[in-house]
């Protein structure tokens, strides 16, 4: 269940280390799912969110920062972020969001780019770059493809309220990265669609990456 090839030409990175594969894909359709299944299959993962939330943690500058912005209402009595009282403020106020990620991402980036050059030196299958901003963040560069991971609208309200996420909630969220998700299918080399079973879902991205891999 891939896209064809977009033909998109391979970066300079793909002469030097793994194949380096950027996964992005809209909250709820399963990137990590595709992700782990990658690393099971021999690839290094980097998760940009788990990134994220390394650089909000104490003592680091961004908490500082998103303190300064949002207000302490968004830190927890232990001193750590409180990421739903921050999201209930940022999803849905484009201009908050763009605050929050001015602080975030100058923060995240250089761990990414660090992680990647580290990963350049592994004899992994594949390097894999999981990240909802992959395009917009700047790191199409540094790839030889992008996957976009997608399912239909019902089945990606499901699996959110199956998390927890409060419908109102998951609407903003999706809403919010709509654009996003716009940008990275236009520069898609392969679409995984995951609407289908877990076996179903593992055989493409199986697909994927010996195609990848051949190419």
């Amino acid at each position: 269940m891939t896209a064809p090839d977009a033909g998109r030409p391979p970066s300079a990175g793909s002469s030097r280390g793994p194949l380096r594969i950027g996964l992005t894909g809209p909250i709820g359709c399963g990137k990590s799912t595709v992700a782990a299944h990658l690393a099971s299959r021999g690839a290094i993962v980097i998760d940009a969110d788990r990134l994220a939330r390394e650089v909000t943690e104490p003592g680091e500058p961004a908490l500082t920062a998103i303190a300064d912005r949002f207000g302490s209402e968004v830190i927890g009595a232990d001193g750590r972020l409180d990421r739903p009282a921050l999201g209930r403020i940022v999803f849905g106020d484009a201009a908050a969001l763009a605050d929050l990620e001015a602080i975030v991402h100058p923060a995240v980036r250089p761990r990414i780019l660090a992680a990647l050059e580290a990963a350049a030196e592994s004899d992994a299958v594949a390097v894999v770059l999981e990240a909802i901003r992959l395009v917009d963040g700047g790191y199409l560069d540094v790839v030889d493809e992008v996957w976009v991971v997608e399912c239909s609208a019902a089945t990606q309200r499901e699996r959110l309220a199956g998390r927890g996420v409060a419908a109102d909630d998951a609407e903003r969220r999706i809403e919010a990265q709509a654009e996003l998700v716009a940008r990275a299918r236009d520069a898609a080399t392969r679409i995984i669609d995951t609407d289908g079973s877990l076996e179903t879902m593992r055989d493409a991205v199986d697909a994927a990456l010996a195609a990848a891999l051949a190419a």
